[in-house]
């Protein structure tokens, strides 16, 4: 028992890492996407031709119009991304940034879960007319809200 409760505080610990590593990048990622993308709009800043972008590339104009497109169309790749940001002096930045904290989305779905689980017990209390008020439905919500998003069990994220 005692190494099962030591193995759960260290993978809480763990999560504990990488939510402050997401929530310290979400809160440095303010950045819109330029219209023009980031290649074409860093290259232009640069008074920089295509045709001079291709040559520190090593790869054809028409190499660099086609990246520049598909960064716009959402098929570039990292590495082309990488290759770019290099032959213009900079550094390619790549995050997955959620709207909000990652405790914040942990809660939403921990409610939407609870919400579940009370919504159907209360339908069968009703059923049984042992129906409870509003305010101890919306108390119980909460408390199982909290629960679950502390124990976060196995199914945590399935949609049943």
């Amino acid at each position: 028992m005692e190494i099962y409760k030591l193995t759960m505080s260290v993978k809480a610990i763990v999560q504990q890492q990488y939510k402050r590593i997401v929530d310290n990048a979400a809160s440095h990622a303010a950045l819109q996407t330029p219209p023009e993308g980031w290649l074409r709009t860093v290259r232009k800043a640069l008074g920089m031709s295509g045709a001079q972008l291709a040559k520190k590339m090593g790869v054809t104009r028409a190499r660099v119009a086609q990246a520049e497109h598909a960064e716009l169309t959402g098929g570039v790749t990292l590495k082309s991304m990488q290759a770019a940001a290099e032959a213009v002096g900079c550094r390619f930045v790549y995050a997955i940034v959620p709207p909000a904290r990652i405790e914040d989305i942990i809660i939403a779905q921990a409610r939407k879960r609870a919400l579940s689980i009370v919504g159907t017990a209360s339908e069968h209390m009703a059923l049984e007319s042992q129906a409870l008020p509003n305010d101890k439905i919306a108390q119980e919500v909460e408390r199982l809200t909290h629960e679950i998003a502390r124990e976060m069990p196995p199914d945590f994220w399935s949609d049943k």
